[in-house]
């Protein structure tokens, strides 16, 4: 992520919860993109957060480097022999040049110096290496169960989130992407969570953070109660599901 200051603080805290409570990719996403790079030596996972894509990236590539700006991020990452974690910013990636098959921004690149960051893609890229930015959008519940989430989401909570929040409601359509498109499938991430999962998720929300800074957290637990009483069983699963946006391409030497 971005050395902005402004932006760090998102997630510079919250990093035992960001791991417990965000969803995993699923691994035809890996599968995917190994298939499209121009081999499987070393990927690099930039903004990796607590490392859920960076841990089936291992499963793909020979080594991988995922590096955030975030200490509490990167203090609570999932621990893998092949990677290697590293405290730096998008905006100045610590390898050679040419040496990266895959270069990576998961569900971070709405936060960087984009100019300053493909620059460094461009020198860190081996020869056909490939760029992908992921994001996944608003999730929803298969379940009549969802429109409670989207009534909150987007008339109580939505004013709270920062402006960058929009690239990925858009799915990163809206980013300056200079580079040759490749083609990715259409997936999803799917899960079923109890309801002290899909509350415990939500609070790792920005907007949810935001909330609590400015002493708002009545309207979080107000909608927490609320989603209590037409739950049911508290334990019960309900399946969710996050669409998965991507923009992917060939970095040209």
């Amino acid at each position: 992520m971005t050395q902005d200051p402004t932006k760090q603080g998102h997630f510079q805290r919250g990093g035992a919860e960001y791991a417990r409570y965000r969803p995993s990719y699923p691994p035809e996403l890996v599968d995917a993109l190994a298939a499209l790079a121009p081999g499987c030596n070393l990927a690099v996972d930039v903004g990796c957060g607590s490392g859920q894509l960076s841990a089936l990236l291992a499963e793909r590539f020979e080594r991988v480097v995922a590096s955030d700006v975030s200490e509490s991020q990167l203090a609570n990452a999932i621990a893998h022999p092949r990677i290697s974690y590293r405290h730096e910013a998008a905006e100045a990636i610590g390898i050679g040049a040419g040496e990266a098959d895959l270069v990576v921004a998961a569900q971070a690149a709405h936060w960087f110096d984009l100019g300053a960051f493909y620059r460094e893609v461009r020198r860190v890229a081996g020869e056909g290496g490939v760029v992908a930015l992921i994001s996944y959008g608003v999730p929803y519940l298969e379940s009549p169960l969802n429109v409670w989430l989207q009534r909150f989401y987007w008339q109580e909570l939505h004013p709270f989130w920062p402006p960058e929040r929009y690239h990925v409601e858009t799915g990163y359509n809206d980013l300056p992407f200079p580079f040759e498109p490749l083609e990715m499938p259409a997936l999803f991430i799917r899960r079923s969570w109890n309801l002290h999962e899909l509350t415990g998720y939500i609070r790792t929300w920005s907007a949810s953070k935001r909330l609590l800074e400015q002493q708002r957290e009545a309207l979080l637990l107000d909608f927490e109660a609320t989603l209590a009483e037409v739950w049911g069983t508290p334990a019960e699963q309900v399946p969710i599901v996050w669409p998965v946006s991507f923009r992917v391409g060939r970095v040209a030497k």
